[in-house]
């Protein structure tokens, strides 16, 4: 069964889960654009996630993103500001990864963007990475805005379908699953005109 052009997937977990590399491999299998919520959500500075974008410029930009023409794979959380966009989703994908997994993914990543010199103890940005990991870590217990509950409780709100991807595994793994998923969900669905 082939993937109909046009397909709309929401990927969304944890920081560290893999939301962006999934999303960012589903988009070029699917020959479709892929967006990041944090590209929306967050103002353009240096360093990086200074600023947060204005609620309704987000939603606006984003908006406009959504409404071109074919499919698209969004990665990153946009629960509460971007609810108006649940509409458009043909599938959502909710990647969860253990913490120590996830925590290990970002302390990588972190040491890879900064320097490891500039993260550790001292460091010009160990402040920040040290604030980043600690709300990362919290997302299990739940003492964060981002965290697993309110993820789990707006999974089980939506009316579109829903993939789980609950194992570590290969990018190119978990990308056939998503496709398998997405080609189930357009069989059920009318073309859109």
């Amino acid at each position: 069964m082939t993937v109909r052009a046009g397909s709309r997937v929401h990927i969304l977990g944890a920081s560290g889960s893999g939301t962006t590399t999934l999303a960012a491999a589903l988009a070029a299998r699917l020959g479709v654009p892929h967006l990041d919520t944090d590209d929306f959500f967050w103002l353009p500075t240096e360093p990086k996630f200074e600023a947060i974008r204005p609620r309704e410029e987000r939603q606006a930009l984003l908006g406009d993103a959504l409404a071109r023409p074919g499919g698209w794979v969004l990665s990153g959380s946009l629960c509460g500001w971007g609810d108006v966009f649940i509409p458009l989703f043909d599938l959502v994908v909710f990647i969860y990864l253990p913490p120590e997994i996830r925590m290990a993914r970002l302390a990588e990543r972190e040491a890879g963007r900064y320097g490891a010199a500039a993260i550790a103890p001292g460091g010009a940005h160990h402040g920040k990475y040290a604030a980043f990991m600690a709300w990362a870590g919290a997302y299990e217990t739940g003492s964060v805005e981002r965290n697993r509950t309110m993820h789990e409780q707006w999974l089980q709100a939506l009316r579109c379908a829903v993939l789980r991807l609950t194992t570590v595994a290969p990018v190119t793994e978990h990308v056939a699953q998503v496709v398998a998923h997405i080609a189930q969900v357009i069989a059920r669905r009318p073309p859109r005109t």
